[in-house]
């Protein structure tokens, strides 16, 4: 009698689980979706919001480039300037979206601080995803001393004629938008990848 009364509980937590889990889907497949279908363009943006830590964005072409695409991979290289360090990595995994900045050297190795990112808490909606700081980031920004960035949290919004990517935390809110209407030439292949 014990086991079979535990054996329901199993399968009800299972559907349960099943379905919470198609419902995220639907959102965040569709968000996924809609930035997969920029996949091969270019676009020029600019930073709307920030404060001095943010300098290094000033005065610089800020390109995005929807650069690799697969069923459950994005690869964003976000080139500033002459510095093409940075790749968002957007994967679908079990649990929600995963967003991981792909951090690299000139010569294409790892930076120190590399693939740090989040997962989604929510659901979110099909133009708007947010990804809470996870904890192999914290542990990746407390070894290298940037205790002030255990608080993130990325947001990404893909509008048919806008993208943002937004970072959060106490004191700092920084926000460049980019222009999807008007692609741009693709940037220069970024430092690490092929």
């Amino acid at each position: 009698m014990t086991t079979i009364k535990y054996s329901h509980i199993g399968l009800l937590t299972a559907s349960l689980f099943s379905l919470s889990a198609q419902a995220v889907t639907t959102e965040q497949s569709a968000f996924f979706d809609n930035l997969a279908a920029h996949c091969g363009k270019a676009f020029e943006g600019s930073v709307i919001g920030g404060t001095s830590a943010d300098s290094a964005f000033s005065g610089k072409k800020l390109i995005m480039h929807v650069r690799e695409c697969s069923d459950n991979e994005l690869k964003v290289p976000f080139h500033v300037g002459d510095d093409h360090s940075r790749t968002w990595v957007i994967t679908k995994t079990q649990y929600g979206l995963h967003l991981a900045h792909d951090h690299r050297h000139k010569d294409g190795s790892e930076d120190k601080v590399t693939m740090y990112g989040g997962v989604t808490a929510y659901m979110g909606s099909t133009t708007e995803q947010s990804f809470p700081v996870d904890a192999y980031s914290i542990n990746n920004f407390r070894d290298n001393g940037l205790d002030v960035s255990v608080t993130n949290v990325w947001h990404m919004y893909v509008k048919p004629d806008e993208f943002t990517y937004r970072l959060t935390r106490d004191n700092r809110d920084f926000r460049v938008d980019f222009d999807l209407t008007k692609p741009v030439a693709l940037p220069p292949v970024p430092w690490g990848h092929k």
